[in-house]
């Protein structure tokens, strides 16, 4: 199987959808021999932040000197963004040799009837992460809790630490309409005796965190409740103060911008805190240079150039809150939307709060089968008394976007992952394309 092989056999499985349950992860980890239990794990659940979370940990736990492995999802342009070790994507022919493996053993096993369904996407990429990490000697491995987490094919680790971010509604049909019965599947990710460390909850969902960590026997440390940070913006990045109960951490340097990605600062550093109770020990340098290096696109990533760009992955109302913080903060009055949603997301809910830091919207559909009919976004808006028009494709979309924002403006890219990962292949073209 060539590279092209293996994105094909990916992209088929795609039409399968979602589906819950670990019966199939199970079967396929039990036949690669177990590979997610030869590395520690460090799951991060939550609705919002455990991206950002994940990517903080992994670099402060390499610059540590561990062979770290990261698995995040979804990917903006290229697939080899969900794994990587040591700071490194996996390659264009280690994802070939370990996809063609998963799913040999798939097929093997559909034809044994061990498995009663055929794998999905998800669940062929998380067991393709187990095997990688387990390839490249990888000592610790942090993983981004897909959707919800009592049913998600990462939480099929033995992890050593469970971390919880923001918990906000999100994937309602899935999870359940209400903060505490989202707030349930995510706490299912704790394990018996391992800590948990929680960021900013809302009291409904820390309730139910706290009652499984006590179920578990799993000691629980609140951040929000435990550090104290301040922040400023300086050249591009933020200046943090960041007081812990083991340590006061003078002017740390994070390269991601907003409010909320310091609370995520404080969740990560904590996490590398208590990894000393587990056997991972980090050092306050350690914390502080590999803050200092991560990396994390598409999130309040500035582009520059004239209108400028603001590439932000809002695609849930907590994101849009965020995103709308950010921008209450800084002054531009051409600022214009370029939004797309998801067929399964609330236009009012994530597109509300955007609406009174934007002159205009331009709404697009990314090329994707959930996605939302760009003009219902127009037809909401409109009636908000909002300038918007659809055009697709997006590249058609982005021009019509700096068009109407002018030189001095700034398009803001916003509402769906996939629209924010589309943009930044445009650019890349972009770029490409200058002689």
């Amino acid at each position: 199987m060539n590279h092209a092989d293996a994105m094909t056999y990916l992209l088929n499985l795609e039409r399968l959808g979602i589906k819950f349950g670990l019966e199939n992860i199970e079967g396929l980890a039990e036949e690669l021999g177990r590979p997610e239990r030869s590395y520690r794990s460090i799951l991060v659940a939550g609705t919002n932040g455990k991206g950002s979370t994940a990517a903080l940990l992994e670099s402060v736990l390499r610059s540590a000197g561990y062979c770290t492995g990261r698995y995040t999802s979804p990917h903006l342009v290229r697939w080899e963004e969900r794994m990587m070790v040591a700071g490194e994507l996996i390659s264009a022919e280690e994802l070939a040799s370990v996809v063609e493996r998963v799913s040999d053993i798939a097929t093997r096993l559909r034809s044994r009837e061990k498995l009663l369904t055929e794998p999905t996407f998800f669940e062929v990429t998380t067991a393709c992460a187990f095997e990688f990490f387990r390839r490249k000697g990888v000592e610790v491995a942090v993983l981004e809790v897909g959707m919800g987490g009592r049913w998600d094919a990462t939480n099929l680790v033995p992890a050593s630490m469970t971390i919880i971010t923001r918990i906000g509604l999100d994937h309602e049909r899935f999870l359940g309409d209400t903060l505490e019965a989202i707030a349930s599947e995510k706490a299912a990710t704790i394990k018996p005796g391992c800590p948990v460390v929680v960021g900013a909850l809302s009291r409904e969902a820390l309730e139910v965190v706290r009652a499984q960590a006590e179920r578990q026997g799993s000691p629980l440390f609140e951040t929000q409740k435990e550090t104290r940070v301040e922040a400023e913006t300086v050249h591009g990045n933020q200046k943090v103060r960041l007081v812990t109960p083991e340590a006061v951490y003078e002017e740390l340097l994070l390269p991601l911008l907003g409010a909320h990605q310091v609370e995520n600062l404080a969740v990560a550093v904590r996490a590398a805190e208590i990894a000393s109770s587990v056997g991972l020990a980090v050092s306050r340098e350690a914390v502080r240079s590999g803050v200092a290096d991560t990396q994390w696109e598409a999130r309040l990533e500035k582009v520059g150039g004239r209108p400028s760009l603001l590439i932000d992955s809002a695609h849930n109302p907590l994101g849009a809150a965020a995103l709308a913080r950010y921008l209450a903060s800084q002054s531009n009055h051409r600022r214009v939307l370029l939004f797309a949603l998801m067929d399964d997301k609330s236009i009012p809910g994530i597109l509300e709060p955007l609406v009174p830091h934007v002159r205009a919207v331009v709404a697009t559909r990314p090329p994707n089968r959930r996605a939302k009919d760009p003009q219902s976004v127009v037809d909401w808006a409109i009636e908000k008394g909002l300038a918007a028009e659809a055009i697709e494709p997006t590249d058609r979309a982005l021009a019509r976007a700096r068009e109407l924002a002018g030189e001095e403006g700034e398009v803001v890219v916003a509402g769906s992952t996939f629209l924010a990962g589309e943009v930044k292949q445009i650019l890349a073209e972009e770029v490409g394309s200058r002689p």
